[in-house]
């Protein structure tokens, strides 16, 4: 790559610790080029505020910020859940936004005529693979700058210390610095005291926690709670029409006040380490759940646990920043079609961290109690006699085999 070419850069800008010093050193290192900050709205809310003031008065030109919230919601969160993906009981929160804001870093990229893109991942981490990833597959002869693969600056003390001394303004500290990512489906916390994992997490201390509070200081009577599902989506919370977005926000702050939604975890990253992280995901947890308790009614045995199988397989994809890919495209229609009747009420029960079944009911159930019941009904149990003896015959070929030798 010759600096020289590079006359104009996008920036993927959060104004954050990472992307406020990466501002100025584009400039420094690359010929004092143009920056343009982008930043792509997944939610963040109050850290957008003043975000232009403060990209104008580090070095950028100017400033984009995409609101991206339903496309995020519609496109990449639910499709994730009705997939029921998980990721080592991580419910990707960090990794399925980053796709989405790729997508537009790139379109902006294209629309200003830039040279290069630039993102402030460390080259630890999981998303300058997710980041890049989707850069190539939108525009596959786009130069990429990631100056923690370049810099000399190795610490986050290092960064702040860069900061100070280019008078950048931070809203964090030495003491505070928990490394943190936040959108409308959770927050998660690194660092510091966290990178000890014989320490617990501080729950309880006031400023820790964002989107709810510890279970011990959540309320000691119970939360009711109903959600309405159509194939698979969420259209209905407490028996009120809603989108998909505002029923997240809305479960964010109903599962936030009861302690919903706290995981602690060592994860094993895309590039080999293990990191421990904290995540607060109050609304999604319980969506989460309700769809899985109404699967059991509606999904037939095979295709429950065939999908199971591909769920892991799914959540691999999303973390390993493979979102646009034929695979992840496969197995969304695999599963858009497992969903045709996945539709229904599921009620729970909210109490201190613990979400309780209350009720299920679907047109399209595949429970029945005039089956199923210990009382008398239709169904012949004789007829398990003739099952159990084929269903066995090759276990008692095998023992009558080795019983001649």
């Amino acid at each position: 790559m010759n600096k020289e070419n590079i006359k104009k850069v996008v920036l993927a800008y959060s104004g954050g610790l990472d992307t406020s010093i990466i501002i100025p050193w584009l400039k420094e290192n690359y010929n004092n080029c143009e920056v343009i900050a982008v930043s792509g709205n997944v939610g963040q809310n109050d850290e957008l505020e003043g975000l232009e003031e403060k990209a104008i008065a580090t070095g950028a030109s100017k400033l984009y910020v995409l609101d991206l919230t339903d496309e995020y919601v519609d496109d990449y969160i639910i499709p994730t859940m009705k997939a029921g993906a998980v990721y080592e009981e991580y419910l990707l929160g960090t990794s399925h936004a980053r796709p989405c804001i790729a997508k537009g870093l790139v379109e902006i990229a294209l629309k200003e005529n830039a040279d290069a893109i630039a993102h402030g991942c460390t080259g630890k981490g999981n998303d300058q693979v997710r980041f890049e990833l989707a850069i190539k597959h939108f525009a596959p002869n786009m130069l990429i700058i990631a100056p923690w693969r370049e810099w000399d600056i190795k610490s986050r003390d290092e960064e702040i210390a860069y900061a100070e001394a280019h008078k950048i303004p931070l809203k964090i500290n030495r003491e505070t610095n928990y490394s943190k990512d936040k959108n409308l489906w959770h927050l998660s916390h690194e660092g510091l005291d966290l990178e000890d994992t014989g320490n617990e997490p501080q729950y309880e201390k006031k400023g820790f926690l964002e989107l709810g509070v510890s279970p011990l200081q959540a309320p000691d009577e119970p939360t009711y709670i109903t959600l309405d599902f159509e194939q698979g989506k969420p259209v209905k919370l407490n028996d009120k029409k809603m989108s998909a977005k505002e029923i997240i926000l809305a479960l964010n702050e109903i599962g936030g006040k009861n302690g919903i939604g706290l995981l602690d975890i060592v994860e094993n990253r895309l590039v080999g380490m293990k990191c421990r992280g904290v995540y607060e995901t109050p609304g999604g947890t319980i969506l989460y759940k309700a769809h899985s308790v109404l699967e059991t009614l509606c999904l037939d045995k095979m295709t429950m646990h065939e999908k199971q199988k591909l769920s892991i397989t799914f959540a691999e994809l999303v973390y390993n920043g493979q979102w646009f890919t034929p695979l992840r495209e496969a197995l969304s229609a695999f599963v858009d079609k497992t969903q045709e009747k996945v539709t229904g009420k599921v009620r729970l029960k909210l109490y201190k961290g613990n979400m309780i079944n209350a009720g299920v009911w679907s047109p399209y159930s595949l429970y029945s109690e005039e089956i199923a019941t210990f009382g008398e009904s239709d169904y012949n149990q004789k007829d398990a006699e003739g099952f159990i003896n084929l269903y066995g015959l090759p276990i008692k070929v095998q023992a009558m085999v080795d019983g001649k030798k």
